[in-house]
């Protein structure tokens, strides 16, 4: 198991705040699917089609192709991560090339670490020489909420999936 610790010497910014570990280590999902609320399989632009990828997003790293993936399921970009009212927010970091994502929940950030751990924590205690920074926001409305209630709609998976195989 993921400790503390282990967290915190790949994570400085982990160091001194209030973060915590959500779930043991797992290796069925990343951080991408964490982001998009799918924790049932791996998400990586991979050319072999190994993982799971949206089809109508690119198959590549960069911010594009991740924003594409997350239009898939009725996400658009946003100004910035501050919470709004009826709306999840998703941050997408990059450093090069799109590393990680993590998604704002009830004000906080949660994030899945690689093959480890899910941890709730502050946007910024992840920035750094791993991940780089959060570069692109998006948000959606909450299922049920007024924003998505009055018109803003979600977009359908359906179409939208190719076929995955678990990660090795």
């Amino acid at each position: 198991m993921t400790s503390e610790a282990d967290l915190e010497s790949r994570f400085p910014g982990l160091k001194g705040t209030e973060y915590r570990i959500t779930s043991k280590d797992d290796k069925k999902y990343n951080c991408i699917a964490w982001a998009a609320g799918d924790n049932k399989r791996w998400w990586e632009p991979e050319p072999m089609r190994q993982y799971y990828w949206p089809r109508l997003a690119p198959l590549c790293r960069s911010l594009e192709a991740h924003m594409k993936a997350f239009e898939t399921i009725g996400y658009a970009q946003c100004e910035d991560g501050k919470p709004e009212e009826s709306f999840e927010k998703i941050a997408i970091f990059f450093q090069g090339k799109a590393i990680h994502a993590a998604r704002e929940h009830d004000g906080a950030w949660t994030s899945k670490i690689g093959e480890l751990v899910d941890i709730r924590h502050e946007l910024h205690a992840l920035a750094g020489a791993e991940y780089g920074l959060p570069t692109i926001f998006m948000k959606r409305p909450i299922r049920g909420s007024r924003a998505s209630a009055s018109g803003a709609s979600r977009a359908s998976e359906t179409g939208n999936e190719t076929a995955s195989a678990s990660k090795r």
